[in-house]
């Protein structure tokens, strides 16, 4: 009877371990950005609930955060950035991502308080542009500016262009770099500007404020980004089902008015 006893409290114990492992399965924490990130994710929360997945949001402030606490496993996933960056990212970190799908395009755009459209620079004897500083903002906003004609780069498809890529550009032209978050709310020093679009949004920088803008088709949607080996595990393919869903379609759609534009 006893040896019934102990067998029936070590199966008890066993399938009190399982349950427990199985509240750890089923909890996803994902970093996300601010706009349009946390909003999107928050949309899918209570769908997520249904299937079984109790999702934390932690949202940050800065693009190294995240993959930083990606890297360390405090994260299981983060939503903020693009294939380009996080390959830069992961090169320089060693750190092993990988996407596990896209969810959204947020065209890169030239702004300006001060000139309607690109043409208007003609009349002017100076020109300060503001763009980003990390590596992969940087390219990506010096090739719009190419594209703009605004300069020329050596190499236009060098995705992590600096400055020293620049093959000409005129001496009126002056660019200083400025971390992402920053640009946004110094517009008006300056005769343009290149600002993602969650930043502007974040600034509440309307879009008749863009003088040019980032063609369709751009490499750079927005991705949900996991350590390699994580993007077939079930909570991440949930999660996607409900992030590359005909609701978030439709709230892209009308929530944004095509500052975000959905990727999927």
């Amino acid at each position: 009877m006893k040896r019934i006893i102990n067998i029936l409290t070590l199966a008890l114990f066993s399938l009190l371990l399982v349950a427990c492992s199985n509240d750890r399965n089923d909890k996803l924490v994902i970093g996300v950005s601010p706009i349009p990130h946390e909003e999107i994710v928050s949309l899918i929360k209570d769908d997520l609930k249904k299937d079984g997945i109790d999702l934390e949001i932690v949202v940050f402030n800065d693009y190294v955060q995240p993959n930083l606490a990606l890297k360390d496993k405090s994260l299981d996933a983060n939503f903020f950035q693009h294939v380009p960056y996080m390959e830069e990212f992961g090169k320089k970190n060693d750190i092993d991502m990988v996407s596990a799908g896209t969810v959204h395009v947020e065209p890169l755009k030239i702004y300006s308080s001060k000139v309607k459209s690109i043409s208007e620079l003609d009349k002017l004897k100076t020109v300060s542009i503001l763009i980003p500083n990390d590596p992969t903002n940087r390219g990506r906003s010096l090739i719009l500016l190419e594209t703009a004609g605004i300069l020329k780069l050596k190499d236009s498809k060098k995705l992590d262009s600096g400055l020293e890529d620049i093959k000409s550009i005129d001496k009126k032209y002056v660019i200083t770099e400025l971390n992402s978050e920053q640009i946004g709310p110094r517009l008006d020093e300056v005769e343009l500007a290149v600002i993602n679009t969650n930043n502007a949004l974040a600034s509440k920088i309307t879009k008749d404020k863009a003088v040019f803008v980032e063609g369709k088709e751009s490499p750079y949607a927005n991705i949900v980004t996991v350590l390699r080996g994580n993007e077939n595990t079930e909570k991440i393919k949930k999660l996607m089902k409900h992030l590359q869903s005909q609701k978030v379609k439709e709230f892209i759609n009308s929530k944004y008015n095509g500052e975000v534009v959905e990727a999927f």
